[in-house]
């Protein structure tokens, strides 16, 4: 093996392959360096077929190290687990790229694997992975129809970004990954701030011109380096097998096919495969084997010469028409929001739960993205296709459009300074019959409506299909909606998600080896029909805006924003003072760094009470000022009472109430929760309080002089020059390093913040 170095100049950055070095039993193999992020890239192939199978058996692995930045992964095991769903969602970005190029009757299989080694936030590894797949793949002796490249798209103002640094993503609004040969482009997936389909298509016709010289650059690798292509045993059916079968069942699946009920056409399908089946015992048995290849492949050409040369849909739809739509919101009566999607008989129920900020999601991955409070989850079960399997983990698909539905819907999403929740929605598919990733957007959008999420403008989903002559690819249709049967005989499957006003996520998959522009332009202007008569015709009739109350059982939270440093004295030593508010008022608090303070609970009540514990807290008690406090010591001369956690004052006797108290303890006792009034604040910082201001003066009262009582002046004074009794609390000394206070005569704790804090409710 000859160790060679090859570099390229890509958006600015250095992009170095290395080949012949590591890796050398893998068919195929190379180390990227882009900028400072290393990834090693390695194609593997079976040197012989996989038997019993009909499909090409490709994996893709994309693996994180967290050594690669820098960290120790989190958990007791210390170890990388299972692929993060970021992972996860860039092996499905290569393997759609990659897939399409592969030869259709290869059965040998192939793995693609990427190790991120080290991780330069400016230079994407996804990219530096797709770019050595490419490189991997085309220099081994792997059949391949590539090489292809990639490249991320971002747009700042009204200008294309190549490549866009971490700085430049935060400011983008969109982020592309965009994937093509030399002539056409095979991969598209987008998530974008409403982003205009024309912005968005020139910025897509942009990148594909970067996308064929950063392909040129690999053809030169391959011409110097490249290995022969090895030769593999072809599993295509033989010709005059299909050509029978054609021949004897030609007319019959182009009845079979024609229903608008998915379990009709089944049905037909299955009828007419054992009548197949029963002809070639009789007179071909050698050809049995080739019996559910080749109907499949009967049905594809079927399907296909109906759209094609006849443009006529199994259901019966002009090509350009969207399915039966029908929506519905607040059906399950205990959950925060639900929406009911139905297109055809694709069928979503969406359930959005709201919560604390404190329960997002974590997230442990090479970025600096650390944690999201949107979540969007997609399960996928075998009823909702009539197939009898028992539920499972969720897999590589349903992560895949989960994220996709999730990106698409953030955009809309109120800040968290707006709408301080945790926010997750669960798409469950109770029917599946074409693009349930897209009915799961339009459901989302009616289950966060129905949730009083105040979402800036509705979001929907459709898809177009594609079917081109194989004699001559630019003679192509594009149509709308497309439903299963279109989906798996088609050429491709372009998801558009977006508002009235543009595009929010785009998903590609393609069939055949690539789109054109024109292809793309005509995919856009199809989807964008689609989704305004979505929005318009079915989601804003079902729910014109976002509900003003949310459900009696959402969390209420209140945010109060607090002087960073107030956040020790709310918290307290060993988070007693916090710990204690908790307890006190069943309320839950989350304090952020930055000083925001996050109240909840469903009963207002509580949450009003923890509000004024802790702006009483943070905020100086005033002069007028009433609290519920705990009486915590009983004196001869009067009570302490803990009024705000960690704050004391004195009740003197003569304040218990209007008629003349005895004895203190024939008022009140140790525990007691009494309401007290700030009286006056003296120059030590001391506080006195009394209780009989907060209640009503008898009619006709007459303040009388007090007689003297035995042991109140001198043991009163004593106690105080103590330190005890004062602000701070038992035995402390009076904290002498106090503000200004004002003399108010008003202000309870339930009149709104204090100076210096600003809370908000939601």
């Amino acid at each position: 093996y000859m160790e060679k170095i090859f570099t390229y100049e890509l958006a600015g950055r250095p992009l170095i392959i290395e080949t012949g070095k590591l890796a050398q039993f893998a068919n195929g193999s190379c180390l990227v360096r882009y900028g400072e992020t290393v990834i090693m890239a390695t194609a593997t192939a079976s040197t012989k077929p996989r038997d019993g199978i009909d499909f090409f058996p490709l994996s893709v692995d994309y693996e994180e190290k967290q050594y690669a930045a820098g960290k120790i992964p989190g958990g007791y095991i210390k170890r990388e687990g299972r692929p993060s769903e970021k992972a996860i969602l860039t092996s499905r970005v290569i393997d759609r790229q990659i897939r399409p190029l592969f030869p259709n009757d290869l059965r040998n299989d192939v793995t693609v694997s990427n190790l991120v080694l080290s991780v330069d936030q400016d230079c994407s590894p996804e990219i530096a992975a797709m770019i050595g797949t490419s490189v991997a793949i085309s220099i081994s002796d792997i059949p391949w129809n590539g090489p292809t490249g990639g490249v991320v798209l971002g747009l700042i103002g009204d200008e294309v970004i190549i490549n866009p640094s971490e700085s430049q993503r935060e400011e983008s609004q969109m982020y592309v990954t965009l994937a093509a040969t030399e002539k056409k482009i095979c991969m598209v997936e987008a998530g974008a701030n409403e982003v205009d389909d024309e912005k968005m298509l020139s910025a897509i016709e942009a990148g594909f011109n970067v996308v064929k010289d950063l392909v040129g650059f690999i053809n030169s690798i391959v011409q110097e380096i490249g290995k022969e292509k090895f030769d593999y045993e072809s599993s295509n059916i033989p010709e005059e097998v299909f050509s029978t079968i054609k021949a004897f069942a030609w007319d019959d699946m182009r009845k079979a096919v024609l229903s608008d009920d998915k379990s009709v056409r089944d049905e037909q399908v299955g009828a007419l495969t054992e009548k197949v089946k029963t002809y070639l015992e009789e007179n071909y048995p050698d050809s049995v084997s080739f019996l559910g290849e080749s109907m499949y492949k009967l049905q594809k050409k079927v399907v296909r010469d109906y759209l094609f040369r006849e443009h006529v849909r199994v259901d019966g739809r002009p090509l350009d028409q969207i399915r039966p739509l029908s929506a519905a919101v607040g059906i399950l009566p205990r959950v925060h929001g639900t929406g009911l999607f139905q297109r055809g008989q694709t069928q979503v129920l969406t359930t959005c739960t709201l919560a604390p900020l404190s329960m997002s999601q974590t997230i442990d991955g090479l970025d600096n993205e650390d944690s999201k409070h949107y979540m969007h989850h997609y399960n996928f079960p075998g009823y909702s296709v009539g197939e009898a399997k028992s539920a499972r983990s969720p897999g590589r698909r349903e992560i895949g459009h989960g994220a996709l539905a999730e990106r698409s819907l953030v955009p809309v999403l109120p800040s968290q300074e707006e709408f301080p929740y945790a926010i997750r929605t669960v798409s469950e598919i109770l029917m599946s019959n074409g693009s349930t990733s897209q009915g799961s957007v339009c459901a989302s959008t009616l289950a966060l409506m129905d949730a009083g999420v105040p979402i800036k403008r509705p979001v929907a989903g459709i898809s177009s299909g594609l079917i081109v002559n194989e004699e001559d690819e630019n003679d192509f249709l594009v149509f709308m909606d497309i439903q299963g049967i279109e989906d798996f005989f088609g050429d491709m499957d372009f998801k558009v998600a977006g508002t009235t006003e543009g595009i929010t996520s785009i998903q590609v998959d393609i069939k055949v080896d690539g789109l054109s522009i024109e292809i793309i332009r005509q995919a856009f202007e199809m989807t964008r029909k689609g989704r305004l008569q979505i929005i318009n015709e079915v989601l804003l009739p079902c729910i014109s805006e976002p509900r003003k109350e949310l459900s009696k059982y959402a969390p209420r939270i209140i945010s109060l924003q607090i002087p960073v440093d107030k956040i020790r004295e709310v918290i307290g030593s060993g988070g007693k003072v916090i710990n204690k508010i908790i307890a006190d008022t069943g309320a839950q608090i989350d304090i952020e760094d930055s000083g925001m303070i996050f109240i909840s609970t469903p009963d207002q009540d509580k949450a009003q009470r923890a509000l004024a514990i802790i702006n009483g807290i943070v905020n100086d008690p005033e002069v007028g000022a009433t609290y519920d406090g705990v009486v915590t010591r009983l004196m001869a001369f009067g009570a302490f009472v803990e009024f705000l956690p960690g704050k004391e004052g004195l009740v003197h006797i003569s304040k218990m109430a209007w008629h003349r108290v005895e004895k203190v303890e024939d008022v009140v006792k140790e525990g007691d929760v009494v309401k007290v009034k700030v009286n006056e604040i003296d120059a030590q910082g001391r506080i006195n309080l009394s209780m009989r201001d907060c209640m009503e003066k008898p009619e006709g009262f007459v303040e009388q002089a007090e007689a003297p009582r035995r042991e109140g002046g001198d043991r009163f004074n004593r106690e105080r020059r103590n330190g005890q009794g004062g602000q701070g609390g038992r035995g402390e000394r009076p904290n002498y390093d106090r503000r200004p206070r004002r003399d108010s005569e008003s202000g309870g704790q339930d009149e709104g913040p204090r100076p210096g804090s600003r809370s908000r409710e939601f």
